[in-house]
Parts: C-alpha cells; structure tokens; sequence
C-alpha cells in the first residue's frame, strides 16, 4: 500500500479506538450528573470493554470471508450513530446501553489491522503493524487529554459529539483510500470461521501464551488509566480535565519508541523483546506507587508503562499473524478478546479496590497483574520456542 493510506488507516484506527478512552477522565462527571457511585461509574469502561468483546468474536472474524472493504464502512457509519446516542443521553441506561455499542462498533480497529497485514510482505509486517499501532497507541493516549479539554470547555457530552462529527468525516476519507481489490480470504462459512478461532489459539502453545500476555498487560494498563482521575480530580490535587488529559500525551512519548517493537519481531528478536519489556512493566509501578508524594516520579511511570505495554502489544500482533497469514482477522480478533478481557478486568477491579485502599491499593494491584504477565513469559519461554515465536 501506498504510505498516504498506511497513514490513513492509522489515523482511522486512533480516532475508533479513542472512542473506548474518552470516557476514563470523564468518569467522575458522568458519576456526577446520572448520580452514580465511584463504583457504579466504573461500569461505563467496563460494558464499553464488553461490547469490544463481543464485536471481536463476533464482527472481526468476517474480515477472513466478505469483503473488508465494506465492513470497515458500515462499522464508521454505525459508530457514528452510536457516538450521537452517548452524546444525547438521558439516562444511566441509555448511556450504559451507548457505550457497549460504541465498544461493540470499535473493533473496526482490528479489521483495519488484519487488512494491512494480509495486504503486506512477511518482511514488512511488522513495520506496517507497528505504524498502525502507533496511531492506535496515540489515539488511546491523546483521547484523554482530547477528552479533557472538550469536557472543559463544553461539558463531556461535548467530547462524544465532536467523534461522531470526526468519525463520519474520516468514513469519507477511507471511501476514497481504502484498496476496492478483494485480498483472498476463506470461502468457509461465518459459523465456521467463528469455530476456528478458539481451535487455532488452543491448538497453537503460542497463540495462547500470547493471548495470556494481552490479558494481563491490558489489565494492568487499564488500572492504572481508569482509576488515575480519582486522585488526580480530589484535593489536594483538585485537577481539571485537561490537566489529567496532559498524562496521556506524558504516555506517548514512551509508546512511540514501542513502535520499533513490530521491526526487531520481524528480524527474530520478538521473545526477547516481550521479556524486557514485561520487566519494564513490572517497574514501572514504583514510581507511580509514589503518587501522591511525587508527580514526577508519577511521569516517570507512566513513560515506562505505556512503552512496556505498547512494545509487548505490537510484538504480540506481529508473531501472531505471521503464524498463519491467511486467517489474520480470525487471530487479531481472538487475540484482542484477552485484550478486551483484560481490560474490563482492570477498569472494574481498579474503581473497587481504589473505594477500599485507595492509590497503594491501585498500584499493587497493577503490580500484580505485572508480575503475573512476566511470570508467564518466564515459565513458557522454552516452550513456545518451538512454535517460531
């Protein structure tokens, strides 16, 4: 593909998958006007993360058999339909019902990434996954700081409408980039398709460890992000959406240099990659254990946490669809069911236990997600040498 459009489908991939993000530093406003609890309000990530799940298991698959073309289009328009319904809520249902469609909708973002590594070279894949990370990367971590501003300025319904108004202007742009040639995909049936999936990741050690690796990195991950809003928006902080926004753009600058992450995994230095990075990530949960006695040491977490888990994440997609090529929306969708997974597991886990024990409540339970994906890695590092990863 030409690099206008590789650009285009990242630009296309940050601004979808910035839709799940936008609510975290909106959380406590939301609380505030449906008069919903810390607790409760959680549930908006987490039914924003559910209804990712079920678009992975249930939209992604159909990239291996129609036309992805046409199903990246109808997934743009309907999203922005589902962004205007978040954006004129009334009620907390409404709104709970909104934003599962909004997750359910997001996974565009997956069917976007098989396309462009079905259509590249096996010695440019991981180049090509890395760029698309990368827009994916800033869109999760610019969302907030987005979010923040437009809450600041119009309120936090003001964020939602201004994706649908981005959202249909993009569906316009990929009509015109968008490759027309069908790329060959399987001439099974949609019920078929969906039984392979579950078959590849059990029947392949590797796929499995590192659909193991998504689930525990995202959870961490998104304990930090979710519950980060609460100290931050209280005394003695007292900080304003955007203020909280700027720690997404601190983000970037550690999730950028994970995008060379897609390039070492295609010259054979994936397992290793995963390893320093896990360590990383298991770091980076004393500085921001710090918090909050220190704010600086709280960037210096965020930096290495958001590079561990982007590396660990562009690694992750690289080896996979390099496993088997010809199925790689049935493989980016099952492996993005243990990131969805992880992530609920983190944004429902973190409100609680920040209600109950607060920030060093939050930052053991990040550390323990941490541990728990490095011990992973360790204990099945000599078997999955044998699966080429």
């Amino acid at each position: 593909m030409p690099k206008t459009t590789i650009l285009v489908f990242a630009a296309a991939a940050g601004l979808s998958v910035a839709n799940i993000y936008y609510a975290q530093p909106l959380l406590d406003a939301m609380a505030r006007e449906f008069g919903l609890s810390p607790a409760a309000i959680g549930l908006v990530v987490t039914l924003t993360q559910i209804g990712y799940g079920l678009g992975l298991i249930f939209i992604v698959p159909l990239g291996d058999i129609i036309n992805r073309r046409r199903l990246i289009l109808g997934q743009g328009l309907l999203s922005v339909l589902a962004l205007v319904a978040v954006a004129t809520a009334k009620t907390g249902a409404i709104l709970f019902a909104g934003m599962a469609a909004v997750g359910l909708l997001a996974v565009v973002v997956q069917v976007l990434v098989a396309f462009a590594a079905a259509l590249a070279t096996p010695t440019e894949r991981g180049r090509m996954v890395g760029t698309i990370t990368s827009g994916i990367v800033i869109g999760i971590l610019a969302a907030r700081f987005a979010a923040g501003i437009l809450a600041d300025l119009g309120g936090w319904r003001a964020v939602y409408l201004v994706s649908a108004i981005l959202s249909l202007a993009l569906v316009g742009l990929l009509v015109r980039v968008l490759p027309r040639h069908r790329i060959s995909t399987s001439t099974g049936s949609y019920v078929a398709a969906l039984r392979s999936v579950p078959m590849l990741f059990f029947s392949e050690p590797a796929l499995l460890v590192r659909g193991v690796l998504a689930l525990l990195i995202f959870a961490s991950f998104s304990t930090f992000w979710t519950a980060l809003v609460l100290p931050l928006s209280a005394p003695p902080f007292s900080y304003s959406h955007t203020c909280i926004g700027l720690f997404g753009l601190v983000g970037l600058v550690g999730a950028m240099v994970a995008t060379g992450a897609g390039r070492l995994a295609d010259r054979g230095h994936g397992q290793w990659t995963t390893g320093a990075s896990l360590v990383l990530l298991l770091a980076s949960w004393a500085p921001i254990a710090l918090l909050p006695l220190s704010v600086p040491a709280l960037i210096f977490g965020v930096v290495l946490l958001d590079l561990a888990v982007q590396a660990v994440h562009v690694t992750n997609q690289s080896l996979i669809v390099a496993l088997h090529p010809e199925a790689s929306s049935r493989l980016i969708g099952g492996y993005m069911v243990f990131y969805s997974v992880g992530s609920a597991v983190g944004a429902v886990a973190a409100t609680s236990i920040y209600v109950q024990a607060g920030w060093p409540g939050v930052s053991v339970l990040g550390g323990m997600f941490s541990a728990a994906a490095l011990l992973v890695w360790v204990f099945t590092l000599r078997s999955v040498r044998t699966c080429r990863i």
